[in-house]
């Protein structure tokens, strides 16, 4: 993403080799640009931010559990835990989004 592209000049670390291209560079899942001289021109994208959530759409749940699981042998194995609605799984797995 590009912002993960947006990072100042002496926080850039180095991802490619002397004359490497931008497409090169970007194939390598790296960063170009060109506009700071004296700094690496291809560089590490800042790492992604992540969090877990639990889904709110009972559509979405993929089953993490068993019948007649509890929400703490649910939440034991890391999972998201809703007694409700009937017929969707009550212990489920996160739902992984970027911030």
């Amino acid at each position: 993403a590009r912002c993960q592209c947006k990072l100042v000049p002496r926080e850039r670390r180095n991802c490619g080799y002397p004359g490497i291209s931008a497409a090169e560079c970007r194939k390598a899942g790296c960063c170009f640009n060109t506009s700071v001289p004296g700094v690496p021109w291809c560089f590490s994208p800042k790492p992604r931010k992540v969090r877990k959530v639990c889904p709110n759409e009972s559509y979405g749940r993929i089953n993490c559990g068993f019948p007649g699981i509890t929400a703490k042998e649910c939440e034991r194995k890391g999972c998201c835990f809703r007694a409700h609605p009937a017929g969707v799984p009550w212990c489920f797995y996160h739902r992984v989004v970027e911030e």
